[in-house]
């Protein structure tokens, strides 16, 4: 199973059109914001720290270009062809590597399995943004990469996030700019139960070690000027036995 063309189009115009600088994009915050906030949670879970980490939806690689200087060997994967290669130019000292991945065909995820091994896995706001037919596959990708020893980083907007971003969608104003374009697009943010998101870990055949809250923090600043934070839950899963 694969993503619809719809899908895979929508993100690489997306990608194609999206200024270059630093924070254009509406989820591109700074690390510091973002993943280095993840690592700590992340960190006590891990039985191999020296297992390759996968970036799932790497976007343009700004969280992977943290992440591979904390971890041994790093690997950036998205859907989209152009965010690949964006994430390519934005790392000129390589390093980390990157390359075109569909998450959502298990597949692809056991191909790439067969050639790390097990991995670790970080994904930040992916689940929310696929199809509802996509998210169980994407599930089972992420228990195929991480094999026996691996574990899964997993941070998404909880149902809270859901009304807070159709307010700024329905602004008398427009969107703010930074959310127009996704929206433009056509990627518009899925409504995930909370609940869901553990019985899609169990599923996959994948314990929830650890979960929390832990509000995602965005490049859009509100009418005060202060960054819009989206409401969201984490969770740390990998097999038991």
């Amino acid at each position: 199973m694969s993503v619809t063309s719809r899908y895979r189009l929508a993100w690489e115009g997306f990608w194609r059109e999206a200024p270059e600088e630093t924070g254009a994009v509406f989820w591109d915050a700074e690390p510091a914001l973002t993943a280095a906030l993840h690592l700590p949670l992340f960190h006590p879970h891990l039985t191999d720290p020296g297992l390759p980490l996968v970036d799932l939806g790497c976007g343009n690689g700004t969280q992977t270009r943290f992440l591979a200087d904390r971890f041994p060997r790093v690997l950036g994967v998205d859907l989209s062809a152009s965010a690949v290669d964006r994430a390519r130019r934005s790392d000129p000292a390589g390093q980390a590597a990157y390359r075109v991945l569909d998450a959502t065909d298990k597949r692809e995820a056991e191909t790439l399995h067969a050639e790390l091994g097990d991995a670790n896995v970080y994904m930040r706001g992916v689940l929310h943004q696929c199809e509802p037919d996509d998210r169980q596959p994407l599930v089972d990708a992420l228990a195929a990469l991480a094999g026996r020893r691996g574990r899964v980083f997993l941070v998404e907007p909880s149902e809270a996030a859901r009304a807070l971003l159709a307010g700024l969608a329905r602004s008398p104003a427009g969107p703010p700019p930074k959310l127009a374009p996704v929206l433009r697009h056509g990627i518009v943010p899925g409504d995930v139960a909370d609940d869901a998101v553990p019985e899609y870990l169990r599923a996959a055949g994948l314990a929830v070690l650890a979960h929390g809250e832990l509000p995602l923090t965005t490049v859009e600043s509100g009418p005060d000027g202060s960054r819009i934070e989206l409401p969201s839950r984490w969770c740390v899963a990998g097999r038991t036995c």
